[in-house]
């Protein structure tokens, strides 16, 4: 296993990897429950919704571990589930079967065009200063989902969308002193530091009664027999129905090439040229389990930015991914377990794994306005918008406007007009409600 993973040249070891897979799954867990409570809203029910998302969960990042040997791991998307959620089904009218339907066909879409390399060509013909844009801008929109589940920074009013939050809860000092906790042991450079930072929180915010103690360790995992090869795929291939595979196919395949390269860029598995070497293996990992996903009821899947914390732990092999698609699996028998763990507790992880996902900042020129603008539009349009897939639509559709009004057409490669086309489309047929 070891050689397998080529652990030599990655210079890492079983417990490095081990505890990055385990400082990955315990950030990103919460999608345990947030997934089928957003699914819920859209009918499908949330006991056999929360075993297809472990389900989910477990075999795209196996697949990433075994076959793409990669440190990510596979989840439902956030963003995702809440577009056929409350757009495609409660806003549009559509079936949940129908949605899933959709998630399917774009499925099987990905996994041919990644099969022919066409997703891998895609992703190689994005310049190098929007692959690193990218990393910078899912490092401050983690950042932000950090500070506003830690309670740190929450909603505000029309005039003032954010603002500081209340100091004084007892949740946010434990975020706080949490986050203190964490850094202090950064600097000491202990190994671990993320995951004890999010065990002690936890562990404070149980005794001070902040979080309640599960009520059960061990739970059997709900049949998901009501929701198991439920989707509707004739309706999916309706007229009518297109703009909606449309966008779900688009905002996957933005989110995906966006997020594999900025963990990438990152973990610094980018080669000299801003290219990650054999994407179409994680690509297809990625395809694989967004075509499985609707199979057993849930919603589209792909590479996690929380990934960015076993990463941090120093994950740079496929066996991190293993090592998290075994806890999901266990997760069908600890659900109760594995989700005691509270939000201002990941949250703090979150806020310091989007510090140091800034730094390939320093990789884009300031001086080229046609890179810096495409970038900055990117970098700040993923955390305004709190949406990856907008962001980086938009910088893929900056990027070449730029270059043609410099007079520097020749620089965009043919893949670059492809894809300011298919994140043209995203604009285009995207749902109003």
């Amino acid at each position: 296993m070891k050689t397998y993973f080529d652990f030599e040249r990655h210079r890492t070891t079983y417990r490095r990897e081990t505890l990055a897979g385990f400082t990955t799954f315990i950030t990103m867990a919460y999608i345990i429950i947030v997934n089928p409570a957003i699914l819920e809203a859209a009918g499908i029910p949330r006991g056999p919704s929360t075993t297809a998302t472990i389900l989910a969960a477990a075999f795209g990042t196996a697949i990433m571990g075994l076959y793409a040997k990669r440190p990510f791991a596979i989840a439902p998307y956030m963003g995702e589930n809440a577009f056929i959620s409350f757009t495609v089904v409660k806003a549009l009218g559509f079936s949940w079967q129908e949605a899933l339907g959709a998630v399917f066909i774009a499925g099987l879409t990905f996994t041919v065009l990644t099969v022919l390399k066409v997703r891998s060509w895609l992703a190689d013909s994005i310049p190098p200063s929007l692959k690193y844009s990218f990393a910078v801008g899912i490092g401050f929109f983690i950042t932000f989902i950090g500070l506003n589940e830690t309670g740190i920074v929450s909603l505000g009013v029309a005039g003032a969308p954010v603002r500081l939050g209340n100091l004084t809860e007892p949740s946010v000092i434990l975020a706080l002193c949490g986050l203190l906790l964490t850094v202090l042991l950064m600097v000491r450079r202990v190994r671990g530091a993320i995951v004890i930072g999010i065990l002690a929180t936890t562990l404070l915010s149980f005794l001070f009664g902040v979080t309640p103690l599960p009520s059960t360790l061990v739970s059997l995992p709900p049949s998901p027999e009501p929701i198991f090869l439920k989707l509707d795929l004739s309706g999916a291939l309706t007229p009518k129905f297109l703009p909606v595979v449309l966008t779900v196919f688009v905002m996957a395949f933005v989110d995906t090439i966006g997020t594999l390269i900025g963990l990438s860029a990152r973990a610094e598995l980018l080669d000299e040229k801003g290219n990650l070497p054999e994407i179409e293996k994680p690509m297809l990992a990625d395809a694989l389990a967004t075509t499985f996903a609707p199979l057993v009821g849930t919603s589209t899947t792909g590479a996690y930015v929380e990934s960015a914390a076993g990463v941090e732990e120093g994950g740079r092999t496929g066996f991190v991914a293993l090592v998290t698609a075994a806890l999901f699996l266990l997760a069908l028998f600890f659900a109760p377990l594995f989700t005691a763990v509270p939000a201002h507790a990941y949250g703090v992880a979150l806020v310091i794994i989007g510090s140091f996902m800034i730094s390939p900042v320093t990789r884009i020129s300031f001086s080229d306005t046609t890179e810096l603008i495409p970038a900055f539009l990117t970098i700040v349009l993923i955390s305004f918008t709190y949406n990856i897939g907008v962001g980086i639509t938009t910088g893929l559709l900056a990027w070449p406007l730029c270059k043609t009004l410099s007079g520097r057409t020749r620089e965009v490669p043919a893949g670059a007009w492809i894809l300011a086309l298919l994140s043209l489309s995203f604009y285009l047929f995207y749902p109003r409600v």
